[in-house]
């Protein structure tokens, strides 16, 4: 017996040993690129679900069939989940395949309710998925949890009713962040109203936005109100240096005029975005980048805030700012908020999406 628990405890040892030489080697591959064994992801799953499946199996659920509290719920999922689990008639995005484990796709199954809101309220470790329970109340992710049982077999065209219709929420008013502030007229000449889209019914209404572009007069009516108010949740000062120095670059190259610096920070396949309409690199460059350093340098910018949020080789960075312009010749204070996707290149980040929402602030 003696020597039995010696050899056990001697194997023990060496197998201790030999996994601390297999870690401290550094010769597993930790990329998200790079997927583990079917083993492997097998116990990592069946770990997974029986921990939420034991944590949530207690949890009272209260009455999900409210119509207010879908609604509210809609604009919460519009404005913090899409970007990994999509929506009806959302196409693939640029973050979602780099993305292990794949995040579902919500608008596909209705998940369990308790599980859903555990999941939501505590995130899982190594994942994309954060513990929004840290900014969020009770009340707020159980709203998220109703719309995602009536997500499922939405259209599209049934979605976007139902965000454009969610209401103002304060903790999205609150969330933090520094914005380009973009949009408004350069004396004279209107580049279009656009629409901070998915505001406040009260703020669902035209938003001056317009730029001098080339001496050019260019209209776009304003789009329907359906897109979903940029959120800053989760976002935290100096989460991620690097990304938010380049942010910051952006905004300077922008506000300078420097159209070189400008395109050097956008990546080959990045999109910009604003009032429902996108462009490629190469048509921003052509079209819009001139419009928006006419309008920046007579404009008055005034910095709110701006924070980040690490997701491995990527991050995001949203902010707000204030700013004081010419709208269709007459003096107007316009809100606006930014939204930068990043990801790691070498030493320095790229940006590869940009989105912009800007509304004139309301008279007092």
């Amino acid at each position: 017996m003696k020597r039995l628990i010696v050899t056990l405890a001697f194997f023990c040892a060496i197998v201790v040993a030999g996994i601390g030489v297999f870690v401290w080697s550094g010769i597993y591959n930790i990329g998200a690129d790079d997927h583990h064994t079917k083993p492997v992801y097998a116990l990592m799953k069946a770990l997974r679900e029986r921990s939420i499946e034991r944590h949530a199996k207690d949890i009272a659920v209260p009455n999900l069939d409210d119509p207010q509290l879908i609604l509210k719920g809609a604009g919460q999922y519009a404005a913090m989940c899409t970007g990994c689990h999509l929506a009806p008639g959302m196409a693939e995005n640029e973050m979602r395949p780099g993305l292990y484990p794949q995040p579902p796709e919500l608008a596909k199954f209705r998940p369990d309710p308790r599980q859903a809101f555990w999941v939501i309220k505590h995130g899982v470790k190594m994942s994309a998925m954060p513990a929004w329970g840290g900014s969020h109340d009770d009340a707020t992710i159980w709203s998220m949890v109703a719309f995602l049982q009536r997500m499922p077999g939405m259209t599209p065209a049934q979605y976007e009713d139902i965000v454009a219709r969610a209401p103002q929420d304060h903790d999205m008013d609150e969330a933090g962040g520094h914005s380009h502030s973009h949009g408004a007229a350069a004396d004279g000449d209107a580049h279009g109203a656009a629409a901070m889209e998915g505001m406040a019914m009260a703020m669902a209404r035209e938003a001056g936005h317009s730029h001098a572009a080339d001496g050019d007069t260019h209209e776009h009516a304003a789009a329907p109100a359906v897109e979903a108010p940029l959120s800053l949740e989760g976002m935290k000062p100096g989460a991620v240096p690097g990304a938010e120095a380049a942010a910051r670059a952006f905004q300077a190259a922008l506000q300078h005029g420097d159209r070189a610096a400008v395109l050097a920070l956008l990546a080959a396949e990045a999109r910009i975005s604003e009032g429902g309409h996108t462009q490629t690199r190469d048509e921003y460059a052509a079209d819009h980048l001139g419009a928006d350093i006419a309008f920046l340098k007579t404009a008055r910018i005034t910095p709110v805030s701006l924070g980040s949020m690490p997701m491995g080789d990527t991050a995001m960075v949203g902010s707000e700012s204030d700013l004081q312009a010419t709208v269709k010749g007459k003096p107007a204070m316009l809100r606006s908020r930014e939204m930068l996707n990043l990801r790691k290149d070498g030493d320095s980040w790229k940006i590869v999406s940009v989105q912009w929402q800007t509304a004139p602030v309301p008279e007092e």
